[in-house]
């Protein structure tokens, strides 16, 4: 495995982590399987070499990520704010997981911003602000979980890694990388994998529980929203997926039952970029993926002010479920040139009219 840490930094946190008796791990907001898999995993690994860890999340993880071991045991902000408040007022260190900017925690911000203790950042998306004591921010990386064990095991702590710390890091390498299939440009991830399986993981178990797995109410609400909400933009090799709070409740919707839908157009033939639009009770929540190095992320920035990977990127809107739709479609054409003619060509009809 190549060695890509600054040596430096990791020789910063070894002594920040021989310092302190008590860890806070935190994650961004609706935190899917990278930020869960890479808290829990630090978690289990901090408490084997004798550390007081707590895991700290802004509000509920999907339930497909309930086998995970330690699950049970993260604190949500929305349900436990004083005793949230309580973990990071006594904390020695704050080790924040898979966000680059403090607007990410939503309002358990203002638990991160009052603390006094050294911060601490992993994380693999672009732009990383300027807000922890030490950060560890390669964006090229599958997740934050493959950049977690390389730390790991430059601490010399691989060997202090269980099977439970494995199968969160696992977990958040194929959920973030659709088992193996995006975002794997270095062949040091097959290392790393091997090097997980070595700990006793469950592959297999691990994809049939967080990527294949899905409640009745939410195989048919992605059966609804690909039958009946999708639109396909022939001349900009796009689509688009609407869905508003009474179309999710019409399917009794819970957090992480439209996880991956936002994948799904781009499995049609010719189709470069996706958009999923989900209207929540307090904002648009927008995701987009692409293929083909299309800068979805680029769009996600400009147009509504968020962010993420070239391919895979998202925001939250503000207004309504319509202005959101138009701004994003009306803004097609100026993206256009993005597409440099380097896409199949899509045979589209609409089975609808």
């Amino acid at each position: 495995m190549n060695k890509v840490l600054d040596t430096r930094k990791v020789d910063k946190l070894e002594k920040l982590l021989d310092g302190v008796s008590s860890v806070v791990l935190t994650c961004h907001v609706r935190p899917d399987g990278d930020a869960v898999g890479s808290t829990l995993g630090w978690m289990h690994v901090l408490e084997g070499i004798g550390k007081s860890v707590a895991v700290v999340i802004p509000d509920n993880a999907p339930r497909s990520l309930s086998f995970l071991p330690g699950f049970d045991r993260m604190a949500v902000f929305t349900r436990h704010e004083e005793y949230c408040e309580k973990l990071f007022r006594d904390a020695d260190l704050v080790i924040c997981c898979d966000f680059n900017q403090p607007s990410r925690l939503d309002r358990m911000q203002s638990l991160l911003d009052m603390s006094e203790c050294p911060k601490v950042l992993i994380d693999h998306h672009v732009e990383p602000s300027q807000f922890a004591d030490l950060t560890f921010s390669f964006p090229d990386m599958s997740s934050t979980c493959e950049l977690s064990f390389r730390i790991l095991a430059d601490l010399g702590l691989y060997t202090e890694m269980s099977e439970d710390a494995a199968t969160c890091i696992l977990t958040g390498m194929i959920t973030d990388t659709k088992n193996f299939t995006v975002n794997c440009k270095s062949p040091d991830i097959y290392e790393i994998l091997q090097r997980l399986l070595e700990k006793g993981c469950d592959k297999n178990r691990i994809v049939r529980l967080a990527l294949m797995e899905k409640s009745f109410g939410s195989m048919m609400l992605e059966a609804y929203a690909l039958s009946q909400k999708i639109e396909i933009f022939p001349e900009y090799h796009a689509s688009v997926i609407c869905l508003d709070q009474a179309e999710c409740e019409r399917f009794h919707y819970e957090k992480g039952d439209t996880e991956g839908l936002v994948n799904r157009p781009t499995e049609i033939r010719g189709i470069t970029f996706s958009f999923f639009l989900r209207e929540d009770s307090d904002c648009i929540k927008v995701s987009a993926r692409s293929v083909m190095d299309f800068p979805v992320n680029l769009m996600c920035k400009e147009l509504f002010g968020g962010g993420g990977h070239v391919m895979a990127a998202g925001a939250e809107y503000h207004g309504s479920l319509e202005d959101c739709r138009k701004t994003l479609v009306n803004s097609f054409p100026e993206y256009s040139h993005y597409l440099k003619g380097r896409t199949e060509k899509l045979d589209f009809f609409d089975i609808r009219s």
